[in-house]
Formats: structure tokens, sequence, C-alpha cells
């Protein structure tokens, strides 16, 4: 450490910056010989060095009034501006990433002598990811529909612009019901759903069964189950696979629920995390083993997943208001007429119906119960919402897969009322 801190800062700052714009431009003349544009560009990895010496150099001869560095910049910015021009005549070359990338060069010696090292190296692997992922951007380009740009448009305005100006105020005063709460609720559950929603469209359209299983489940384990029972019956050869899909969903369900209690209720988090990691593995575990029972020669069947809704549609967010609205209701009157013995049979019922909303109130709302209540209450929803699923797989599958169906969720649902039974 000693000898390190022997070294003077300017020293480190110029290897750091001559490093640092090498490898820029050793990936600009990768780029362009791929490309085979190397005639259209004006440098590649020892021009990108020098532009960054270049800066430098200039930004530490008049470090406080930066006019050698300035001047620097509108030269180098008049030099690529020429270039830029005779690409338009000579090429017809009309890009300016490479420009640009050299003006960022030119930014790194101030950056490595006044800002932190790894805030440097994020924005040079920033620089380096985006440069070689033209293509993959032009092909996810490609399946994005205009659509998908204002469903996106509608997240950042609920979640960036509505919920931090949304009251935080009592709506009735003995519940504690306030409009930010509600908003927040559905921008959390959105959010999830919204990713899940995204990985389904835009990256796995047409993946294996396992996976539309395990990306279902942070969606809906419900909806995810009655589907792909439904199309294990258009292809029974590969039964087994949709089965394990459906209790991969289900496993995912104890993932999403864990999320939900980290965001909403750390204490509660720290309460029973432990048993929803442990419902997790085993039910990817009992996943697993349906996968591979009596079937040594596997082989991923695909299937499309195409039957989420937008989660942030309309509809679906008004349902899910109105069903947290409700529930609050509903719980504030069991709990205070019933108390703890009637939120377990509120949860047992609850468990029939979509258990997010009747959960993240449970999580977000101030009721007069112990920790140890919600937590049993939690459990009971999930072991009612397992039973739900259980039927409503071999409703929609056929007779022979019915062991499989059975035997997995009756083996999670032993396990989910094992943990119950501690609360």
């Amino acid at each position: 450490m000693e000898l390190i801190n022997a070294i003077p800062k300017t020293l480190i700052g110029f290897l750091l910056v001559a490093l640092f714009s090498l490898i820029i431009g050793l990936s600009q003349r990768l780029k362009h010989v791929s490309d085979q544009s190397t005639e259209s560009t004006f440098g590649t990895d020892r021009t990108f060095t020098f532009i960054g010496i270049f800066g430098f150099i200039l930004y530490i001869l008049n470090p406080s009034g930066l006019i050698l560095y300035v001047g620097g910049g509108l030269v180098l910015s008049i030099f690529l501006a020429i270039n830029y021009y005779h690409n338009i005549l000579k090429y017809e070359f009309h890009g300016i990433t490479t420009i640009l990338i050299a003006l960022i060069t030119y930014t790194i010696g101030p950056l490595v002598m006044t800002q932190p090292y790894w805030l440097v190296i994020l924005i040079i692997v920033t620089v380096l990811i985006f440069t070689e992922l033209k293509e993959s951007f032009y092909m996810i380009s490609k399946k994005i529909d205009k659509e998908e740009f204002i469903t996106l448009g509608k997240f950042l305005i609920i979640a960036g612009v509505i919920l931090p100006i949304v009251p935080n105020e009592q709506i009735f005063k003995n519940i504690s019901l306030t409009p930010y709460n509600i908003w927040l609720a559905i921008v959390v559950v959105s959010t999830i759903s919204y990713m899940s929603y995204l990985l389904k469209k835009f990256v796995f359209r047409k993946g294996s069964i396992i996976i539309s299983g395990i990306l279902g489940g942070l969606y809906s384990s419900t909806a995810t189950t009655i589907i792909l029972a439904r199309k294990s019956k258009t292809d029974p050869a590969s039964g087994n696979q949709y089965i394990a899909g459906v209790i991969f969903a289900t496993a995912m369900m104890y993932l999403r629920i864990m999320i939900l209690i980290m965001i909403f209720s750390y204490d509660l988090f720290r309460s029973i995390f432990i048993y929803l990691i442990f419902l997790f593995i085993l039910s990817a575990l009992i996943g697993v083993f349906i996968l591979f029972y009596r079937n040594k020669n596997f082989t991923a069947a695909e299937t499309e997943v195409t039957h989420e809704k937008n989660p942030l549609e309309f509809k679906v967010a008004l349902i899910f208001t109105v069903l947290y609205i409700a529930f609050t209701f509903i719980t504030y009157f069991v709990l205070k007429n019933w108390g703890t013995s009637g939120l377990n049979v509120l949860s047992f019922m609850v468990g029939l119906t979509d258990i997010d909303p009747f959960l993240v109130n449970l999580f977000q709302g101030k009721f007069s119960v112990t920790m140890d209540a919600v937590s049993l209450a939690t459990l009971q929803a999930i072991i009612s919402n397992n039973v739900l699923k259980m039927i409503y797989a071999c409703f929609f599958s056929g007779k022979k897969l019915w062991f499989y169906i059975i035997g997995g969720f009756i083996l999670i649902i032993i396990l989910n009322s094992i943990f119950a039974l501690v609360f």
C-alpha cells in the first residue's frame, strides 16, 4: 500500500486514460473490420488513444479554468465535423456513433482525475457493451411495435410521475388506506408482472415449456397453470414437461411473494423469508423430479407463450385496485369482529381468488395483528391457492397426468402446511 500511495496520482491517471482509450479504440477497430467500413472512419485504436491522451494533457495543464480543455474539445469537434461531412459526400455514410464515442474518449482524462474509478469503469464498460449490441438492438426493435412504447410510457408515468405526487393521507379514520398505498401496490405488482411479460414476449417468446412455467409464475402462477394444463392435452408426449412447468410456476410464486414481502414489510420478511426460500427450493426440486421421472432421454419441448394480458392494461389495474380496496375493508371488518381466527378463515377463502391484492394489503396494512398471525395467514392463503391450482390442472389436463399433478401439489401442500404449523 505504501508503494501504491507513493505513485503520483497524475501517473496513475495517465496510465488509466491511455489504457481505457486504447480499449475503446480496439473495440472500434474490431467493429469497423467486421462491418467492412474502415474507409469511412477517421481512426481506431491509436487515434482513440491519442484523443484520450490529448484530453488528459489539456485538462491537467489548466484544471481550474479548463480554457485549454474546452478549446481542445472545440478543435476536436471541428475535425470530427469535417470527417463526418466527408463521409456523407464520398460514402453516403450518416452514422455518428463513432464520433460520439470519440468525444466520450476525450472526456476520460477529467473523469479519471475527478471522479471515482468505479464510475469511470462503468462508463467505459457501457460504451463497450453498447458498441457491440448494435445488431441485438436492431433485432429487438423489429419485434417491438408502437403499442409497446405506449405501454412503456404508461409504466413510466404511473411509477415515476403519479406515484411521487399521490397524497399519503388516510381516507378513513380507522383504516390504514391511503391513495399512496393503493398506487404503490399497483406499481410494485405491475412492475414484477411487467418484467416477466417483457421477458416472455421479447426474449423467450418461443422457448421451452419449463421457461414458460418459470416466467409465467412471476406473472401469475394460476393463469400459467391453466394454460400449460390445457396445452398438455394437445401434446401428450410432453405431458410431464407441462406439469413440471406448472410446478415450476408454483415455485416462482413463492419467490414472487417473497419479493413483495421484502418491499412492503421488512420485519415480516425477516420472519418468514427462510420458510419461503425452502418452499421455493423444494417445489423446484419436485418439478425437476416430475420432469425426469421415467424420462431418461429428456428433450426440451418448445411452446409459444401468448396468453398473458399486458399487466399495465387499464382493466388489469382497475381489477387489482378494486380487489385491493375491497380486501382492505374486509380484512379490517374480519379482524374487528373475529380477530385472528377470522383472519385464518379469510386467508383460506382468499386463496380461491387472486391472492396478490389480499397479501399486499396484509403486508402493507397496519392492522392490529401480530407478525406471526400475518405469516400464518400468508401461508394459509398460499395453501388454498395451491389446492385451487391442483384442481385447475386436473380439470384442464388429461387423466394420465393426474398422478404427476396430484402427487406434486399434495407434496407441496404438505410441506407448506408443516411450515404453517410453526406460526
